[in-house]
């Protein structure tokens, strides 16, 4: 079966593209993983409306990629901070390349806004593609897609 037999019904990446695929979460993401935490920071920094931000907030919660914890400042009430979970740190890649072609398609003429290197040697951190055996950085000639058994046919 080739990839246009295919049903897209259950494709992964549609299925991701769903959870957070649209500009506001990709971007809530962004700023959770660069240690915005509350609710109005994230309002404010990313700069879209309450209503739009509760309700991102609450489709990454029930995908389980945000988590909620409680906090409490003195004389206010519990309120919530968002925390990305485990699920939600395996994006971490995903923004890594999205930034990575930003910074070299999408950039001001004096550069990115953001500068992410390794922690230990200071080298500027990039998104490759490798295969599990190792081999890479791979140019897209230098891979195959097939359809797996998991395809669906096309109704």
């Amino acid at each position: 079966m080739t990839w246009l037999e295919t049903s897209t019904e259950n494709c992964t990446v549609q299925r991701a593209v769903d959870l957070f695929g649209d500009r506001w979460s990709l971007l809530v993401l962004r700023d959770a993983m660069n240690g915005v935490r509350r609710f109005e920071d994230f309002r404010r920094h990313v700069g879209l409306s309450e209503a739009v931000l509760s309700d991102r907030l609450r489709k990454l919660v029930a995908a389980g990629i945000l988590t909620t914890v409680p906090y409490r400042e003195p004389g206010s009430r519990t309120r919530h901070e968002y925390r990305l979970t485990e699920k939600g740190w395996d994006l971490w890649p995903v923004i890594i390349a999205l930034k990575q072609w930003g910074d070299r398609w999408a950039a001001d003429p004096d550069g990115p806004p953001l500068d992410v290197r390794h922690r230990d040697c200071g080298a500027p951190v990039e998104a490759v593609v490798r295969c599990t055996a190792g081999h890479g950085p791979l140019a897209p000639r230098e891979a195959r897609a097939r359809t797996t058994a998991a395809a669906l046919p096309l109704a």
